[in-house]
C-alpha cells in the first residue's frame, strides 16, 4: 500500500474516532450515563487512538523514509536527467550548428552549381543539339540497317546463284573438250587485249612440220623481222578442283588427300611440259626462238603448282617451255605489240625521208621559176619606166604646145614605178640551191637525219 495513502487513512480514522468519542461523551452526559463507564470507554478509545496514532506514525515514518529514499532516488534521477538534458541540449546545439553549416554549405553549393549551370548553358545547348543529331543518326542507322539487311539478303541470294553457277562451270570444266575451248578463248582474249590483230600479228591453229613431226599449236605470234613464236593453251584443272574442295586448314586424312591431289596437279603440268617439249614447235617455224609458251589461263593454277613444287619453273625452262599465266602472257604480247609499233614507225620514217628529199628537189625547181618570174617583172618595170620618161620628156612637151591652141583639154602625166619586184631571200629558195643538184655541198641545206625524224615521229 502506498505510504502517503496509509498516512491519510490513519488521520481520517483518528478524526473519526475523536468525533465518535466526543459524540458518545456528549450523549452520555445527555443521557446521564455513568461517568466511570464513560471514562472507561474514553480510556479505551484513547488507547485505541494512541495505538492507531502510533501505528499511523510508524507507517508515516516508514512512508517518510520510503519517500526520502524515493526522493533521493528521484533527485539522483533528476540529476541524471539534467545531465542527459544538458547532453541533449549540447547535441541539439551541435546538431543545429551542423544543420546551419550544412544549410550554408548547401546554399553555397547550390550557388556554385547555379554558376556552373549558367556556364554550362551553351554546353547544354550543344548537348541537346548533339542529342537531336544522335537521335537523327540513330534513325538513319536503323534505316540503313534495314537497307543493309536487304542488301545482305540480296548478296546472299547472289552468292547462292554464283555458287550454283560456279558449280555448273566446274562441272563443265571437268570435260576435256570444254577446258580446251575455254583455254583457247582465254588465249584469244589476252592476245586481243594486248592489241594484236588476227591474221596480221598472229595466226590460230596453224599447221607446223618439223623433224619431230607435224604439229598444230593453238597460236603462232608473228614478231617483227619475220620471226615467230608458238603458244599452246593447257588447262590442268581436274586435280586442282578436287584439291580446292578441301579446306587449306584441314588436318589428318583430308590434309593428306589434298596434298596428294596437289602433287597430282603438278604431275599433270609436268606431263604437259614434256608433251610440248617433244613437239619442238620452234623447229618448224621460221626464225623462232627455241622455246614454246605454255599458256595456262588461270593465275591460281600456276601459283598452286609452284607452291607445291618450287622447281617446276626450272624444269620447264630446261625443256624450253615457258609457263605463262594471263598476266605474264599479256606483258609479253604487249611487248610484241610495241615492237610492231616501232617497226611501223621505222618504215614511216623511211618513207618520210624519201618524200622530204623529193619535196626538197621540187622546191629548188620552184625557186628557179620564181627567180625567172622576178627578173621578168623587173624587166617589165624598167620598160614601163622608160616609157614614162619618154612620154614626159618627149611626147608631152610637143603635146603641150598643141594644148595652147585649145586649153579646154588637159593632158595628164604618166608616173614611173619606184618599187621593184621583191627578191626571194629564203635559203631554200635561192637560185644557188640548184648547185646541190650539180654536186655542190651546202651544209645549211642538209635534210634532217633519219634518227631525228624517227624521234619526232615517236613523239608525235
Amino acid at each position: 500500500m502506498d505510504p502517503i495513502l496509509a498516512l491519510l487513512l490513519g488521520l481520517v480514522v483518528g478524526i473519526v474516532l475523536g468525533v465518535v468519542g466526543g459524540y458518545l461523551v456528549a450523549k452520555s452526559r445527555a443521557a446521564n450515563i455513568d461517568p466511570a463507564a464513560l471514562e472507561a470507554n474514553s480510556a479505551l478509545l484513547e488507547a485505541n487512538h494512541a495505538a492507531l496514532v502510533a501505528e499511523i506514525r510508524a507507517q508515516e515514518a516508514s512512508a517518510r523514509a520510503d519517500l526520502q529514499a524515493k526522493l533521493a532516488a528521484a533527485t539522483a534521477s533528476l540529476d541524471g536527467f539534467r545531465e542527459q538534458l544538458a547532453d541533449a541540449q549540447e547535441q541539439y546545439r551541435l546538431l543545429v550548428d551542423r544543420q546551419r553549416t550544412d544549410a550554408q554549405a548547401q546554399a553555397e553549393r547550390e550557388q556554385r552549381e547555379s554558376k556552373v549551370l549558367q556556364a554550362l548553358t551553351p554546353v547544354q545547348e550543344t548537348l541537346r543539339t548533339m542529342q537531336n543529331k544522335v537521335t537523327e543518326l540513330e534513325a538513319q542507322r536503323a534505316l540503313q540497317h534495314g537497307e543493309l539487311a536487304q542488301q545482305l539478303k540480296s548478296a546472299t541470294e547472289s552468292e547462292e546463284r554464283l555458287r550454283s553457277t560456279a558449280e555448273s562451270l566446274a562441272s563443265a570444266l571437268r570435260s576435256n573438250s570444254t577446258r580446251g575451248v575455254w583455254g583457247e578463248t582465254q588465249l584469244r582474249n589476252v592476245v586481243q587485249a594486248a592489241g594484236l590483230i588476227e591474221r596480221v600479228d598472229f595466226d590460230v591453229q596453224s599447221s607446223i612440220s618439223s623433224d619431230a613431226g607435224a604439229g598444230r599449236p593453238d597460236m603462232v605470234i608473228h614478231l617483227p623481222g619475220g620471226k615467230n613464236i608458238a603458244v599452246d593453251a593447257k588447262v590442268p584443272f581436274t586435280a586442282y578442283l578436287e584439291a580446292n574442295q578441301i579446306p587449306a586448314t584441314a588436318t589428318g586424312e583430308e590434309a593428306a588427300r589434298r596434298e596428294a591431289l596437289m602433287k597430282q596437279h603438278v604431275k599433270v603440268i609436268r606431263g604437259h611440259i614434256d608433251a610440248l617439249a617433244s613437239k619442238a614447235y620452234w623447229a618448224g617455224l621460221e626464225a623462232s626462238p627455241e622455246l614454246v609458251i605454255a599458256f595456262i589461263p588461270s593465275e591460281s593454277l600456276v601459283s598452286s603448282a609452284m607452291e607445291a613444287d618450287p622447281g617446276i619453273m626450272d624444269y620447264a625452262f630446261a625443256k624450253r617451255v615457258a609457263l605463262a599465266s594471263p598476266v605474264t602472257l599479256w606483258s609479253v604480247l604487249k611487248t610484241v605489240a610495241f615492237s610492231w609499233q616501232q617497226d611501223v614507225l621505222t618504215d614511216q620514217a623511211k618513207t618520210l625521208f624519201d618524200l622530204s628529199k623529193e619535196l626538197y628537189g621540187r622546191l629548188a625547181t620552184l625557186a628557179e621559176h620564181a627567180d625567172k618570174l622576178r627578173r621578168s617583172i623587173d624587166s617589165t618595170v624598167n620598160s614601163y619606166n622608160q616609157f614614162a620618161n619618154s612620154l614626159e620628156t618627149r611626147v608631152l612637151v610637143t603635146a603641150r604646145k598643141l594644148n595652147a591652141l585649145d586649153e579646154s583639154k588637159v593632158i595628164g602625166t604618166a608616173k614611173t614605178v619606184e618599187q621593184s619586184a621583191k627578191q626571194l631571200t629564203a635559203v631554200e629558195l635561192e637560185l644557188n640551191a640548184l648547185d646541190e643538184l650539180d654536186g655542190v655541198h651546202r651544209p645549211e641545206l642538209e635534210l634532217p637525219d633519219i634518227a631525228r625524224v624517227e624521234g619526232e615521229s615517236k613523239t608525235a
